[in-house]
């Protein structure tokens, strides 16, 4: 099976959202802005409920956020 890996749009939606910060994104869904940052360097997938919480805060679909490529 091939690896697949996650990447995502957060930083240009947060950029939208009026320059949303890090910090302001991780309250609001409950982790740290460590782990916001992971996220957006594609160092860390998060899991499918903090995927959806980070889409909702956004008011996008999952696939407006999150896209998965091969890593072939």
């Amino acid at each position: 099976m091939a690896k697949l890996k996650i990447t995502n749009n957060i930083r240009r939606l947060r950029f939208d959202a009026d320059e949303m910060t890090q910090k302001d994104l991780a309250e609001r869904v409950g982790v740290t802005r460590q782990t916001i940052v992971a996220i957006e360097n594609a160092k860390y997938s998060p899991t499918l409920e903090l995927a959806i919480l980070i889409s909702r805060v956004f008011n996008k679909p999952l696939e407006e956020v999150f896209n998965i490529e091969n890593a072939d």
